[in-house]
């Protein structure tokens, strides 16, 4: 297969997946190299930004998802007569961190540094696809354990949870272990 075949392919395995693709699956479904299948997913960015596409390319961590761009979000909630998302309240961004920061957490963990009940929140996380259930503690009661998804890097734009910003009292010990 020429190069332009294999971008096309990469085009429509990420269009027909809609969720992010693992570089390594996407390599192994088309039988080449994960370099050089890296270099085809920079180019076929490259094409689609060059072009003015609706559509772009989005890397989350080590995998791969056609996204459309934010500045047509508005057409598209039209013809699909979606509502407007609601924001986030306080106490979501709230107990969102409290698991990127510290996951895989329990909701009691959550409870215990917030101090109220999480319940209906941590549910209401869920429901939105930000966290997601990630098994079960070796505990009494075997209380469940969740952290953040790919979903959730997507609506904060960064590839890894590596991109979050430092926290106050991690930003004082990061200065004091450079000195």
């Amino acid at each position: 297969m020429n190069a332009n075949k294999v971008q096309a392919a990469v085009e429509a395995i990420l269009f027909a997946a809609g969720d992010p693709v693992q570089l390594s699956k996407l390599s192994e479904a088309l039988e080449i190299e994960p370099e050089l299948c890296e270099r085809i997913l920079t180019n076929l960015s490259d094409n689609l930004d060059e072009r003015g596409s609706g559509l772009c390319l989005v890397k989350l961590g080590d995998r791969y998802q056609l996204c459309t761009r934010t500045e047509y979000s508005e057409e598209i909630r039209k013809l699909l007569e979606m509502r407007r998302n609601v924001p986030l309240s306080q106490a979501a961004f709230e107990v969102l961190a409290v698991i990127a920061y510290n996951q895989p957490v329990t909701k009691s963990f959550v409870e215990q540094v917030r101090g109220v009940d999480c319940s209906g929140v941590i549910a209401s996380l869920s429901q939105k696809g930000l966290i997601e259930e990630r098994g079960r503690l070796d505990l009494p009661g075997k209380p469940l354990i969740y952290g953040t998804t790919p979903a959730f890097l997507r609506c904060f734009c960064i590839e890894s949870l590596d991109e979050l910003p430092a926290l106050p009292g991690q930003e004082a010990e990061k200065t004091e272990t450079e000195e």
